[in-house]
Order: C-alpha cells, then structure tokens, then sequence
C-alpha cells in the first residue's frame, strides 16, 4: 500500500463498495491508507469511479481534522482522569453494630393518597360486576393464576378478607400497572409493600413508580440497584431519594457500612448521590444516628472521589491498536472543537473498564459534554478495528462499546453481523451482540433483536434473542407480542399511510399493496412501474436525495413486511386477540400496518356477542352486509379464521371479491381441514405415517411454526414438531433424520411416527402416550392437517 498508494487506493476502494469476501477488510484498510496519504487522495479523487468516489470521499474528513479544544475547555475527568495519578487509597471497613435502623413507612405528600385511591381504569361491566368468591378461594390454595385486572378485588373487597390474600397476588400479564395499583397502594399502604415490591423487581419500567410513597431498607436497597444498573429508572430513583432526603440516607447507610458486596457498592453510590443533593455533612450527621463507627466510615466513604472509587484494581494495559488518528474526531457539543488525542485515549480507557452491566461512571460525563453522533462512529471505528485485529476475546469491550455509545444507524451495521456469526463459529460472540442491541435499548435496537429471535436459521441464538426481548418485554409489564407491536416503525408516512416523492417539477405518490409492496402513482394518479430515475427537469439536489430515500423506504419496508405477514397469520392461527384500544392505536391507525388491516377479516367480542367485520377504506368498520359497525370500547379483536364465520364465510368470500380486496395471506379462502372421528380419539395420525417426503418440504414448515429437533447422536435431528399448548406438541419421528450441517446427506425423510406428547422427543413404541389428538383445538388441527396434507402432496 505505501509502496504503490495510488493502485491501493484504487484498488482498495472498488472492493471496499462490493459485498465480496474481501469488502469488509478494505472498508478497514481503506480509511489507514487515506490517513497515511492525504494529499494524494484528494489529486487522485476526480479520477476515481463514481462508486469508489463515493467511498472515499467522507475518509477525507479523517485527515481533514477540526481544531482541538483546549485543555480548559475539557472536562477536568478527560484531562487528568483518576487513572492517571496515584490512588488515594481507601481501607474496607465494616461496622461491628448499627444503631437505629428506621422501619418501614408510608410517606404520602399532600392530597396524594387521596389521588392515588381515585385513580380509575377502564373496565368491562362484566369485570365490575364480577363474583369474586371463585378468585378469593384459589388465592387462598395458593392455585391462583390471572392477570392485573384482578387488582380490583383489593379496593373493592372487605379488608378483612382481601388483605391476608395480598401476598397471593402475583399477576401472570400485566399492563398499566401503576394505574391499577395505586388505589390498591393507597388503601393497604404497608400491607402492600411485598407484593408492590415483588412486582416492582419483576416489572421495573412499569411498576417502579409505585415504591415512591414507600420507605424501607429494602426498598432504599432496591433503589440503589436501579441507580447503578438501570439507566432508564435513574429519573425515578433520583425523584425517590430527593423525596426522602435524609430518612433516605439512613436506609442505606446499613448497607454501606456492612460487609464488602453488591449492596455495600450500590448504597455507597446512592449514598455519594445524596450527598451531591444534601450536602456531605448532612449525610454523615445522619449516619453518626446509627454509631460513631458508621459515621467514620461513611464520612470516609464521602471523602473519596467517586470516580476513583469505581475503578478496578488492576488497569488494563493501553489499546495500542485504537490509534486516534486513525478515527473521526469526537467533538465537542455546541461546537466547541474535537478532544485532543489524549482525552480520546481517556475515553477509550473508560470503554475498556466497563462491562455489561457495570459501566464506568465517568462515561456519564463523556455523553455529556461530546456530541452523540461523533460518539457513535467513533465506538464503531473502534469494534471495526477490533474485527481487523482478529476480534480477541479480551479486547470484546470494543463489542460492548457499542452499547454504550451506538445509536440506530450502529444498530442497522451491527445486525447482520450478529445474524451472520453462529454460521462462523462465534456463537459466543452473536450473543454478546444480542446484549449490545438489548443495550442500545432504541426502537429500532428492540425491533432488530425481535427480528433475530424469529428468522434465523441458528436455534441457540433465536432462543437466546427471545430471552432478551422477553427481559425487555418484562420490564415493560408487556408480552413478546405487544412489545412487537409497539416496535412497528411509521417510516414517516403520512396518516392515510402514503408518502410523496418529490423531483421538484414533479412529485410522485407512494402507497402500498396487499404485500407492503410500494406502489407509485405520478401527480395524474396513474400507477407506473417503477419510480423513474430523475431527468434532467428535475431539481439537481432534491430528486436524487429523494430517490435514495424512496430506495431505502423500500427497502426497509421490505423487511418489515415479511415480519408482520408472518405474526398477522399466527395471531389468526394461536386466536392472539388486542384490546380496542390496542388494535384501533397499533393496527388500524399504524400507517404501514393499515395497508394489512384493511385486507382482512377481524371478529369483535363484546356483550358476549361475536361479529366478523372488516375495516373499510376511511377506517370505519363494516359487517358482512357492508353496513355501519361499532366495536364495542371493552371488547377483543382477534383475526378470524374460516372456521369461525361458518354460514358467513362465502358471503365474506364475495364482498371482498366485489370489491377486488386482495388479501395479504389466505384467509377467506384458506382450506379447512379435521380429524376423523378415529384419529381424534387416538394418538397417533397414521395418515400420514410411512410417507417419504423431500428434506427441503420438510424445512419449508419451519416458517409456519415448527421446529426442528435436538441433535442427538451423529449430530442427526431425529424428530421434526409442532408447539400446540405450551405444553402440548404434535411430533413426527424422522427416518433417517436431518443431518446438522449436512441437511442433504439424507435428502428423503420418512414420517415415521406421529403422535401428541407433552414435549418434542424421539418415539418409543413400548411407551404410552396419554394425549389424544382430539385435544388439539380445531384450528390448530386445521392448521396441522393442511401442513402435513402440502407437504405429502405428489
């Protein structure tokens, strides 16, 4: 490269635009040598290829450097961080008795007990008018299983009989949860405590708020957690500790000056927070309340500096490899110059002490005070040059840094990586990329992780993505389910689910199809092809930017719509239902998810009535004689299956084909199918036993929701199955088997046996299988017999 820069960078920069074996590692090569060769970059430029051109271009900016700030513009951590000096040393100790410790209260603020009780939730009459003696008695055996809504026995209930039961309510769904139990808060007050505890810990972004009345030990302890590990509760926390101040400080005080420990570390965080609100003496006259020994150490505790507190024992050695020349420059927010070499090497060093979980504090002031954008290209300048040398294990801090610094344009680079690295050996390394997307936190960060946890053809990673989402999901009080839905991007589309395309002298209106395929009309409403490359009317600047946007709206629309495609025909399948609320605000007023709606047939649930309808083209709802229908305000909405309109289902066949409605998937005209009267009584469906059928038919039905099975000797997959229940599955034992990496090493796969278990698993013939077919609700059978009935057609 030095000896002949011209050809390498000519060389380097038409692979670097490819997607060949070597692209990647000319995109690393590529900015080095533009560094190395400034001057002859910018001669050679014009004479590039336009592709190349394009590439090269921005790496100028890498020799092009901004004015650094001076050493007084800079925060005093990024010019002499802790690191850099000897540590002051601190003794651990640890108090032998602690004196006072407060109990628990209710600390209520004027007037606020009395808002909390009136707060009101939308119920159904039903609910309202519900016997309760039914859920009483189970809480009371301790078999209870339901959801928050069941919250409203505790306001509405006899003291003396719901209060004992308060323990026993532990909702399996939750969704407002706040709203649903701040009247139970504020009529049972410390008697509620456990529970609000319990589901505080369990669904932290939703069920957070309900501690602030509340002062314990254990809360102060389950606060000083949220403070140093959930950045997204820090607002609550800091709201708790200002509301109880100094009563604050002596919760978490016996935590502080006790043994050496995960708690000991958090409440000396929240301890030293306190102390930024009250003053260092107001909080160590507070813990000379629990002893002179507590005092001491607290006072000493205070005296430190936090910063060096957190550091760990042993430094790491300096990256050799992240040479900040080789980087865009991070900037100063408010234009205020780039960090000077050195404190780039600070920040570098932060990175690489932090870890999942336990992020080095002093980072708070680099988000802080640098511009998040230059943030971002630097941390993935960082995990680029990290996979350029090799990717080493001790040196993942790179990985993780994007976690901590990486934003939506971070995520779109990242995904496919973490998609592509279990077929490369690195299933440890997709996984700690699932935790940075976890990390990022953003929409388009979850929707990817979702995105992951469905459609890649890596088993251990899927499993893994679904245990993230659901972690967040938990958090949020909500199911996989829901969070997808919430995760659904606009696009930017207008409200009638359309976006103009605009050339300047003409404009172009782009809807979409059945699919989520982009349709384009010119200003007269005449659909064409394709949108048509800009001509030389056109405005210079405006038609290209907008025709690079329209490519990338498709694009994206384009992953998006196989996604939801695929979960709007498993919600009709599994019978997955919204609330009116949820489907009217996600579904039916989503710009890009209407384009679906509008094509389908819902059922209402309401009164104990059920009507099929249809959403129409303003958005209003239809039945099936085309007439005006309301959806009751506490009714369900789920997607009907043929099965479920009966007589109506050839008069629902025609309106759609009067009105030309093409569907995004078979639903009207779906094939129904059932168990004989024998199959349904037995355990076995031998219909389709002994037929052979080709290994990629087989696969195919992993898109429709089985799964394959468990490698078991010779790396061979002995059985294929269906999820019914969560407990229930609908298993077929292979002969010979799929072959792990090897899926053609056997290209016919005989159904050998197929039978409902408890479980997925290899068939047994001297074993007795309890479960009937018949149990397999008639949907789901439907749905079962039509795969099978595909799959073995000749």
């Amino acid at each position: 490269m030095n000896r002949y820069p011209r050809r390498a960078l000519r060389l380097l920069s038409a692979a670097a635009t490819g997607d060949g074996e070597q692209a990647s590692l000319s995109r690393m090569l590529l900015p080095l040598h533009v560094v190395t060769h400034p001057e002859l970059t910018k001669e050679t430029l014009s004479a590039l290829p336009e592709a190349s051109a394009v590439v090269v271009a921005p790496l100028l900016k890498l020799g092009e450097r901004d004015a650094e700030a001076p050493a007084e513009a800079l925060p005093a951590l990024l010019v002499a961080p802790p690191w850099t000096r000897k540590r002051t040393g601190r003794k651990a100790r640890v108090a032998r008795d602690v004196l006072g410790v407060p109990q628990a209260e209710v600390d209520w603020k004027p007037g606020e007990q009395e808002a909390w009780a009136a707060t009101v939730v939308a119920e159904t009459p039903w609910w309202r008018e519900h016997d309760w003696s039914r859920e009483i008695q189970q809480m009371q055996q301790g078999t209870w299983r339901g959801d928050i809504r069941a919250a409203r026995l505790f306001t509405t209930g006899p003291e003396d009989v719901v209060r004992p039961l308060l323990d026993a309510f532990a909702p399996e769904h939750v969704w407002d949860t706040e709203n649903y139990l701040r009247p139970v808060v504020a009529r049972h007050g410390l008697h509620a405590l456990p529970m609000v505890s319990r589901l505080a810990a369990r669904y932290p972004a939703t069920a957070c708020g309900l501690l602030l009345p509340y002062r314990s030990v254990e809360v102060a302890r389950q606060m000083a957690e949220w403070l140093v590990r959930r950045q997204s509760l820090r607002p609550t926390v800091l709201a708790w500790l200002r509301r109880h101040g100094r009563a604050a400080a002596a919760l978490l005080v016996p935590d502080a000056v006790g043994p050496a420990g995960t708690p000991c570390t958090h409440a000396e965080q929240a301890l030293r927070q306190l102390a930024a609100e009250l003053g260092a003496e107001a909080v160590r006259g507070i813990a000379a309340a629990c002893g002179a020994e507590a005092e001491e150490i607290v006072a000493d505790l205070l005296a430190g500096d936090p910063l060096e507190a957190a550091l760990p024992a042993r430094m790491p050695s300096p990256c050799t490899w992240a040479d900040p020349a080789l980087f865009l420059q991070i900037r100063l927010t408010g234009g205020r110059g780039a960090l000077p070499a050195d404190a780039v090497r600070h920040v570098t060093t932060m990175l690489q002490i932090s870890k999942p979980g336990d992020v080095y504090p002093g980072l708070a002031t680099v988000t802080e005070h640098c511009d998040a954008d230059s943030l971002a290209e630097f941390a993935w300048a960082l995990f680029e040059t990290w996979r350029f040398h090799g990717m080493q294990a001790k040196d993942s801090w790179a990985l993780h840094s994007l976690g901590l610094l990486g934003d939506d344009e971070t995520v779109r680079r990242l995904a496919p990586l973490v998609r592509a690295w279990p077929g490369e050996n690195a299933h440890h390394r997709a996984v700690e990329g699932l935790t940075v997307l976890a990390a990022i936190g953003t929409d388009t960060a979850l929707s990817h992780l979702h995105a992951i946890s469905q459609r890649v053809p890596f088993k251990a990673l899927k499993k893994r993505a679904r245990e993230k989402i659901d972690e967040v999901a938990e958090g949020l009080g909500l199911t996989t389910d829901q969070l997808a839905d919430r995760l659904v991007p606009g696009l930017g589309l207008a409200d009638d689910g359309s976006t103009v395309i605009d050339y300047g002298p003409r404009r172009f209106t782009v809807t979409f199809d059945e699919q989520l395929r982009p349709c384009v009309h010119d200003e007269f409403g005449k659909l064409r092809k394709a949108l048509p490359a800009p001509g030389v009317k056109d405005d210079p600047e405006l038609a290209p930017a907008e025709r690079k946007r329209f490519a990338a709206l498709k694009k994206e629309v384009r992953t998006i719509a196989s996604d939801q495609l695929r979960r709007l025909e498993a919600a009709m399948v599994t019978g997955r239902s919204w609330t009116t609320a949820e489907f009217r605000e996600l579904l039916v007023e989503h710009p890009l998810l209407r384009h679906l709606v509008r094509r389908l047939v819902w059922l209402g649930d309401g009164d104990g009535t059920v009507t099929a309808f249809r959403v129409a083209e303003d958005l209003t709802l239809a039945d099936v004689h085309d007439g005006a229908w309301t959806l009751h305000v506490d009714a369900t909405v789920r997607l009907a299956h043929p099965l479920h309109l009966g007589d109506e289902l050839e008069a629902w066949a025609d309106l759609f084909a009067d009105y030309e409605i093409l569907q995004p998937f078979s639903q009207l005209g779906r094939p129904v199918h059932a168990f004989t009267d024998e199959e349904a009584t037995g355990h076995r469906l031998t219909r389709f036993e002994g037929v052979t059928v080709p290994v990629g038919k087989l696969l195919g039905l992993t898109k429709r929701g089985w799964e394959r099975g468990t490698p078991e000797d010779n790396g061979v997959e002995r059985w294929f199955s269906r999820p019914i229940t969560r407990d229930r599955h609908l298993v077929i034992a292979l002969d010979e088997g799929i072959a792990v990496g090897m899926v053609d090493e056997f290209p016919d796969q005989t159904l050998e046996t197929i039978w409902i278990d408890a479980a997925p698993g290899d068939y047994w013939p001297n074993h007795t299988y309890p479960h009937r077919l018949g149990e397999i609700a008639p949907v789901i059978a439907s749905e079962i017999l039509a795969d099978l009935t595909d799959i073995t057609a000749k």
